[in-house]
């Protein structure tokens, strides 16, 4: 429908559509849970919808989860709860248990997925991408809300720790201290054009090093909860070291907002003087570049992604909502934040499924997470704005189709891919709580 426009903000609107999200997901809300068999010998969380039905993925059961608790804190009973933290622990455990000494976990897993020494014979795990760090957040997470009962983890806490250590060791630039994908594959954001067919190892994502910095925090927390204390304190030392780097290299101060960088730089060499000649020039040696990275002005999505990790400063924050969350030319929406400003060459909103279409149609986890952003940072207007938008672009969905879809078109909130997908839109839930002045649950 090309003259299909989202419904009107209005109080009744919201109300209607509020209470018809509410009513779908409390029924559906058990269609995430997934028994234990085969590759996957724990309980979990799944996505939904047929495409991604019985498969275990990184961040996706991370958020879920985080959804999963809104639900039960409204609509739960102690006993829905308690059977709950089976999935949970269970998206932890699966994980771990392909973890090794060598840190590499994989990014998902299928119920018929072969064995990680089968994985590792047809690929580098040096050289590819892994599960993205928000693994200690999801346990982090759980813990906390076992109000800090880590016990369950202990015995898989070393695995844990050679995860993340992996990043630290191996997936770290030197120069700058930012972390960076190996490759575009699988990296969550697909076709981020920051990230997407460009050289190995050269995105140093805002996205990736956003979620470093919260999975350090996140490992000294359950550091603390196990009474590792020296642990817990270099990983803290981690964090603010990578707050630093993050604000001193992604921050562009023309354009007043948070970018990914480029790393894939020419090395700064000596030259080699043999067979010199009277007058032979070697070219840069006057003045070699001394700079480490290159901004990458992509207006991507991901640059709010400062605000939900809380690098920015508060003055950060304040221009990066004055001139890009308010600008309807760039990211804002009528049904939510776009993925890709539309003043990009790369914009494009047609339906992708591998890679997901991450070059402009607004998708529910990012309007989550720039909405917990804006809500930390104290900009109520402008959250409620986006909580709103949100909720009437699900309520419509589910009026219309009975289901919601994995993302949407951002001028008229079309539905576009994958019916019947759960998953992270079932935060809906927590940012109606937070409208209606009611407890939310927030992610770690």
């Amino acid at each position: 429908m090309l003259n299909a426009q989202m419904p009107e903000r209005t109080p009744g609107n919201i109300a209607k559509y509020k209470e018809l999200c509410r009513a779908h997901i409390y029924k559906d809300m058990k269609g995430m849970y997934r028994e234990a068999g085969g590759a996957l010998v724990f309980p979990f969380l799944a996505p939904g919808s047929n495409q991604y039905l019985d498969m275990l993925w990184d961040w996706d059961s991370w958020l879920s989860n985080i959804a999963l608790r809104q639900i039960l804190l409204e609509n739960g009973t102690e006993k829905d709860k308690q059977e709950a933290l089976k999935y949970e622990q269970g998206c932890i455990l699966n994980s771990l248990h392909y973890g090794g000494m060598d840190g590499w976990i994989p990014i998902w897993i299928e119920r018929n997925a072969p064995s990680r020494e089968e994985m590792l014979k047809t690929r580098n795990p040096w050289k590819s991408n892994m599960h993205k760090p928000t693994l200690a957040q999801h346990a982090a997470f759980i813990v906390r809300n076992m109000n800090g009962d880590a016990e369950w983890l202990r015995d898989d806490f070393y695995t844990l720790q050679a995860f993340v250590c992996k990043y630290l060791n191996f997936h770290r630039h030197k120069a700058t201290g930012l972390f960076y994908w190996e490759t575009d594959e699988a990296i969550g954001v697909d076709n981020d054009p920051s990230t997407f067919y460009r050289p190995q190892g050269s995105s140093g994502s805002i996205f990736l090093n956003a979620l470093m910095y919260r999975e350090l925090q996140a490992m000294a927390y359950l550091a603390g909860c196990l009474n590792l204390d020296d642990i817990a304190v270099s990983f803290e030392k981690e964090a603010a070291v990578l707050k630093g780097k993050v604000q001193e290299h992604c921050w562009d101060p023309r354009d007043r907002f948070y970018y990914s960088v480029d790393l894939n730089l020419l090395p700064v060499e000596k030259p080699d003087i043999k067979g010199l000649y009277p007058g032979q020039l070697f070219l840069h040696v006057g003045q070699p570049r001394d700079y480490d990275c290159l901004i990458q002005r992509l207006s991507v999505w991901s640059g709010f992604m400062a605000m939900w990790a809380e690098i920015a400063t508060p003055e950060q924050a304040k221009e990066i909502v004055r001139i890009h969350f308010h600008d309807t030319c760039s990211f804002n929406a009528p049904a939510g934040i776009r993925t890709l400003s539309p003043l990009e060459k790369m914009y494009n909103v047609r339906a992708s499924g591998n890679p997901s279409s991450w070059q402009g149609p607004v998708w529910i986890n990012v309007n989550y997470l720039v909405f917990r952003g804006l809500v930390k940072y104290g900009f109520t207007e402008e959250a409620r704005e986006l909580a709103e938008k949100t909720i009437l672009l699900l309520g419509r969905d589910y009026e219309r189709f009975g289901a919601l879809h994995e993302y949407y078109l951002p001028d008229n909130g079309e539905p576009v891919l994958n019916k019947g997908f759960q998953n992270w839109n079932l935060l809906v839930l927590n940012m109606a709580a937070w409208l209606d002045g009611k407890p939310f649950v927030t992610e770690f």
